[in-house]
């Protein structure tokens, strides 16, 4: 039997910047194919726009109400919505509510900090003169 507790998981920073606490994660708990990690953005905070070259996400949303971007379209998430976030596709999430945005990330392969890519926002990208 493969286990973890939620006391055991030890909350660190990734890449984008959301606070990451992994539940289940091969490196860690020797199960096969998959990771399990919640996310916290606190409130008025957002991530950084970034994508994952191989991995597919899930993120289903159990606390709070956010601004998701994910590939060319922004919309609003909220406690019970689960997004699917396809290989390849720039995403971030802000919070817009006023507790911290709490969300269970399922990453198919198991989330690597080397298959995530900060990607610039439009605003920040240079255009050739």
């Amino acid at each position: 039997m493969i286990r973890s507790c939620y006391s055991d998981a030890e909350p660190h920073v990734t890449k984008d910047g959301s606070e990451i606490r992994e539940l289940m994660h091969p490196a860690r708990h020797g199960n096969r194919a998959q990771s399990l990690a919640e996310a916290t953005v606190a409130p008025g905070a957002r991530t950084s726009l970034h994508l994952h070259a191989v991995t597919e996400e899930i993120y289903y949303i159990t606390q709070g109400a956010g601004r998701m971007t994910l590939g060319g379209e922004t919309f609003d998430v909220a406690a019970g919505d689960t997004v699917c976030i396809p290989p390849g596709t720039a995403h971030c999430l802000e919070n817009t509510g006023a507790v911290a945005l709490r969300i269970l990330c399922a990453c198919s392969p198991a989330y690597s900090h080397g298959d995530t890519v900060l990607v610039p926002a439009v605003s920040e990208r240079r255009h050739p003169s």
